[in-house]
């Protein structure tokens, strides 16, 4: 008798706690898998049911193509990069916290190798852009509630599982840079048109791809708390082609967003992004080429952050 009691309370303890298979968020991807033999869905047609659901789509891109136009090298039947945000949950998210911005837009992966009969979506789960922010917020939730409730609806025969267990490195997951503005006369308009010229041309000099640009300023009303708001969607196509050959996954979290914001009332422009060390963690990236790309990648946006806000 005394062992079923026991027993009875140690399933009580593991369903309060939420142990089960299915709840236990080992990884930092949400992955989900439909049959594609006939390879009748593509990205366009996620792209159409985001939209259909309250998203604003950034790009489709068909990394696929631009892996074998470019480096004649593919893996892949289908490869796709799609970035959005929710034209609601989003910005109010970004009311409510400005780094928030780093994850507008965010990224979908929709793969399928060339030895599969399976496609792939795969999504950043709340939890791992949790981390980035350091803050657990609703809002983040509710934005992938809306994201995997698009593809379920889609896709009702779809499994979904996450990916294995990271091995997270102590890392300074986001990083921002501030640019003081000295003479509070000066028309912060102009500043951030100089600001954002010399930005485009900086990474433009160092090979990055800037896929998206998005202006919030408007799209947050006359409650914003901010004086604008804009993101970059920013990506660098060579090291993006030797992560995804050993982590196709991994790209769910780019192309990298910078934000850009001034807030009402304050004498600073504030730019930053999802460090590249989420990358690494996210997807236990391990390969050493792949490692020395990345790593390098965040030095380069660094020291053009440094370098266009004077740090």
């Amino acid at each position: 008798m005394k062992v079923i009691v026991i027993l009875f309370v140690m399933l009580g303890m593991l369903i309060a706690s939420g142990l089960d298979t299915k709840s236990q968020k080992n990884g930092d991807f949400l992955i989900f898998t439909v049959d594609n033999k006939d390879l009748s869905i593509d990205a366009k047609m996620i792209e159409e049911a985001l939209k259909s659901n309250g998203f604003v789509i950034g790009e489709n891109a068909n990394i696929q193509a631009e892996l074998l136009d470019i480096y004649k090298d593919n893996n892949f039947k289908i490869y796709s990069n799609i970035s959005f945000y929710h034209k609601d949950i989003t910005l109010n998210l970004l009311k409510k916290e400005a780094d928030a911005g780093v994850l507008v837009p965010m990224g979908m992966i929709v793969y399928q190798k060339l030895d599969e009969d399976d496609l792939h979506l795969v999504v950043v789960t709340a939890d791992a852009q949790a981390r980035i922010l350091g803050k657990n917020l609703q809002g983040l939730h509710d934005l992938e509630d809306a994201v995997v409730e698009v593809i379920r609806t889609l896709f009702p025969s779809a499994v979904d599982y996450y990916n294995k267990k990271r091995k997270v490195q102590e890392r300074n997951f986001l990083t921002k840079y501030t640019l003081n503005i000295k003479d509070k006369d000066a028309d912060f308009e102009d500043i951030r048109e100089e600001l954002e010229e010399e930005f485009e041309e900086k990474f433009g000099e160092a090979g990055f791809a800037m896929p998206s640009y998005f202006d919030l300023s408007d799209d947050l009303g006359e409650d914003s708390p901010y004086d604008f708001y804009v993101t970059y969607a920013i990506c660098k196509m060579d090291v993006l082609r030797i992560v995804v050959k050993v982590e196709p996954q991994a790209a769910a979290l780019g192309p990298c967003t910078t934000m850009i914001y001034k807030k009402k009332n304050e004498d600073k422009i504030v730019m930053g992004f999802a460090s590249i060390y989420n990358w690494i963690n996210s997807a236990n990236i391990e390969g050493k080429a792949s490692i020395d790309g990345l790593l390098q990648t965040q030095s380069v946006y660094e020291n053009i952050l440094k370098d266009v806000t004077k740090n």
